[in-house]
């Protein structure tokens, strides 16, 4: 099948989704620092949970239904879903948006999008799901180090001390929620297409978030919030949470998955120079270290050593399965 090309190219859309993925980093830090963590993670993911819907009632016409699927089935997949939204958007955000009240954006950046894959590779490997080839093992290894360096670095009392170290240990959770909510997605999202899959995960998150920052609602002075911090809120919404899903899944369908998961090594680059520049963030040398050796040793656990070959022909998303599960 012919490639697509111009705004169309595959590769250019999976190069917006890193882009707005990689950014949402520093935003969100930006929000955390006029409102309590538990609210901007309600606004963030309420308002994307909105985004969706109204993508899934502009988009989402159901595909073909498979002749063994029943209105139970479909049902069930629903419930599937939201129960995932569950681990993969209330107690990642939850942590996530904690850790963001204590540590930089940097941190995030890196411990979460390259740590994730890391730890599903572990357990896969543990498990026996997957055959430990050479290139792997040395990979988790050199991310293991690399990850050991990097909070030992968090800790330096130069660049902040407990604290940091702290939000970089609840990163950290947050990584391990992404990598279960990975391991368990082809098996609780079976039978229900992306977006729909998406939309209802996204959804039962925002709910519990809700419930989450119920109590910090009232200290909010809402008439005093500044016009860009709403703008913040949209961006964070429409961009990474909603229209970076679905560029992503069409991505996918062209370049296969394997492809895909290399691109997901620009998202810590992206947020790098995004808390730099615009927060001032920055890292202590050991950190620093820390972060090139866990990103080197992530690279290689994923590749095996090898660059993944593109797929022949295009061929759709595994139904239900969420980015990092691709």
């Amino acid at each position: 099948m012919p490639e697509d090309k111009g705004w169309k190219s595959p590769y250019l859309l999976l190069t917006v989704t890193m882009l707005l993925w990689g950014s949402a980093f520093s935003s969100s830090k930006s929000v955390v620092a006029q409102l309590p963590h538990t609210v901007a993670a309600l606004l963030r993911f309420g308002g994307g949970a909105v985004a969706l819907l109204a993508a899934v009632a502009v988009f989402g016409k159901p595909a073909a239904a498979p002749a063994a699927a029943t209105p139970a089935s479909a049902r069930g997949g629903g419930r599937r879903a939201a129960f995932a939204g569950v681990l993969g958007v209330f107690a990642y955000n939850g942590f996530f948006f904690w850790g963001l009240s204590l540590a930089p954006s940097l941190d995030a950046g890196i411990v979460i999008p390259v740590l994730s894959p890391v730890l599903t590779s572990a357990f896969l490997l543990v498990t026996g799901r997957e055959r430990a080839s050479g290139g792997r093992l040395a990979g988790l290894a050199l991310g293991l180090a690399g990850a050991v360096v990097f909070f030992f670095g968090a800790g330096g009392s130069a660049h902040g001390g407990a604290t940091r170290l702290t939000g970089d240990l609840l990163y950290l959770l947050s990584a391990v929620c992404w990598a279960a909510y990975t391991l368990i997605g082809p098996r609780v999202l079976a039978g229900i297409d992306p977006l729909r899959a998406t939309t209802y995960a996204t959804c039962a998150g925002a709910v519990l978030l809700g419930v989450l920052a119920a109590p910090d609602l009232g200290e909010v002075r809402w008439d005093g919030l500044p016009a860009g911090l709403w703008l913040n809120v949209v961006f964070l919404a429409i961009g990474p949470a909603a229209v970076a899903n679905l560029l992503y899944y069409r991505g996918v369908g062209a370049v296969g998955p394997a492809s895909a998961s290399l691109m997901m090594f620009m998202v810590p680059v992206v947020n790098t120079v995004c808390a730099m520049v615009f927060l001032g963030e920055s890292f202590g040398g050991l950190q620093a270290l820390g972060a090139l050796v866990l990103l080197s040793g992530a690279v290689l656990a994923v590749t095996r050593g090898r660059v993944p070959a593109r797929p022949r022909a295009r061929t759709a998303p595994t139904a239900g399965r969420e980015p990092s599960e691709l």
